[in-house]
């Protein structure tokens, strides 16, 4: 059955995607395509910090009453900050639509950034940051990409550092959203029992005042990669471990193949080659799994496990001999099948949400220009040949540009 999509590109450059379904719950996204990647260096961390505080007040309402406008009726508000696009979303019942979008558009073209609030939510990101770095496995991914894209904005931290948070005042912050925040770099995302014609009337009402942006996104290429290898001592129990390599971009026409062969590798099933070799075979880590993170314009592979100091290098041998394999020769023919099969009816059980759905297309629209459905998804995972899988597995694993960071216990078994 074909899904039906509805797209609409205002005067403005703002962009509609509506997703039409029967459900009591509708799920609505504002998307705007900037991020951390294009911070100038003295900004580190503001992009991420102004999503915080766009619900701090606008010129008509105050902080709460931004955060009870949609709560009050049951709904739920949020919002992220990635290296490429801001997000806020809401879940809400179907007749509340138009309140969340009325409220997205005041606090995305009319917040006023109280100085005092800037203020106390300095403290609220100090806090974030402090919670991440107490977590060595989210710590590692974010200090593995920052050495990976060494010297380029795409490899700097969303949240920035407390030295640079606790600089940004109210001036830093409108100049960044005069600059970013412009209806040509927007995508307006909604599903739920809703017409085409009724969200534009409604998006006529809240968004078409808004002019388009008379500059344009410009994102600088990394092309300087040099593979490293490091170490960092600190305390805890474990030692974590991050390997890895540049990969394909989100437009890439091999994109698939190495998604495939990432879900195959270490993805999130039991059956996963590295948790099946590493945990139920050897017993050496509680927690191993690989990642393939595709930008615009660039994208790393990754795998990363934690465990028992003075075993992470036996570890690292298994690992190596499973991607050596995976160079070498194609899986077989049922193993392959399985591999497809898994990898297709884990993207179409996701999709059964509407927010996962609507959240996937309407960034791949804001990013890529285009929409890729599921069902189009399910026929290029099908189209894959085992042949394909070994040459991506050659060009993106080679040992000799991969990249490594330990961080090293000093407590625990020697």
């Amino acid at each position: 059955m074909k899904e039906t999509i509805w797209q609409h590109q205002m005067p403005n450059g703002l962009k509609l995607l509506l997703l039409p379904n029967q459900s009591e719950v509708a799920h609505v996204a504002l998307f705007i395509n900037v991020g951390s990647r294009d911070e100038e260096v003295n900004e580190n961390g503001l992009a991420h910090f102004i999503e915080h505080t766009l619900f701090k007040g606008t010129a008509k309402r105050k902080s709460f009453h931004v955060l009870n406008r949609l709560e009050s009726v049951g709904g739920d508000l949020n919002a992220y900050t990635s290296k490429e696009e801001t997000c806020i979303y809401a879940t809400v019942m179907q007749p509340f639509v138009e309140r969340a979008l009325e409220l997205f558009a005041d606090v995305v073209f009319h917040s006023v950034f109280p100085e005092k609030e800037l203020e106390k939510e300095k403290q609220v990101v100090a806090d974030e940051i402090d919670s991440y770095k107490d977590s060595p496995a989210e710590q590692i991914m974010d200090d593995f990409e920052e050495n990976l894209f060494s010297g380029h904005s795409i490899g700097r931290n969303i949240l920035g550092t407390k030295q640079s948070v606790r600089k940004f005042n109210r001036s830093d912050v409108l100049r960044f959203v005069n600059k970013h925040y412009h209806p040509s770099r927007m995508v307006v995302a909604v599903a739920g029992q809703i017409t085409g014609e009724k969200l534009l009337k409604m998006i006529r009402r809240y968004f078409q005042p808004e002019i388009q942006s008379s500059g344009e996104l410009i994102r600088y290429p990394y092309t300087f990669y040099q593979p490293f290898e490091k170490s960092i001592n600190r305390n805890g129990f474990q030692n974590h471990c991050v390997v890895g390599n540049l990969a394909y971009h989100a437009r890439h026409p091999r994109r698939t193949a190495l998604a495939l062969l990432n879900n195959y590798l270490g993805g999130n099933a039991m059956t996963s080659r590295l948790n099946l070799m590493v945990r139920e075979k050897y017993g050496l880590t509680y927690n191993i799994e690989s990642g393939y993170q595709a930008y615009t314009d660039t994208g790393l592979f990754w795998i990363y496990f934690g465990t028992e100091n003075g075993l992470h290098e036996k570890t690292l041998g298994v690992i190596d001999k499973e991607l050596e394999k995976l160079r070498t020769s194609a899986p077989g023919t049922i193993q392959f099948l399985q591999a497809q099969k898994q990898f297709i009816g884990q993207i179409t059980i996701a999709a059964e949400s509407h927010s996962n759905r609507l959240m996937a297309y309407a960034k791949q629209w804001l990013l890529t220009d285009a929409i890729e459905t599921v069902q189009q998804t399910r026929q290029m995972i099908a189209a894959v040949t085992p042949s394909e899988l070994v040459e991506v597995a050659r060009e993106i694993t080679r040992p000799e540009t991969r990249s490594m960071l330990i961080f090293q216990s000093r407590k625990g078994k020697k």
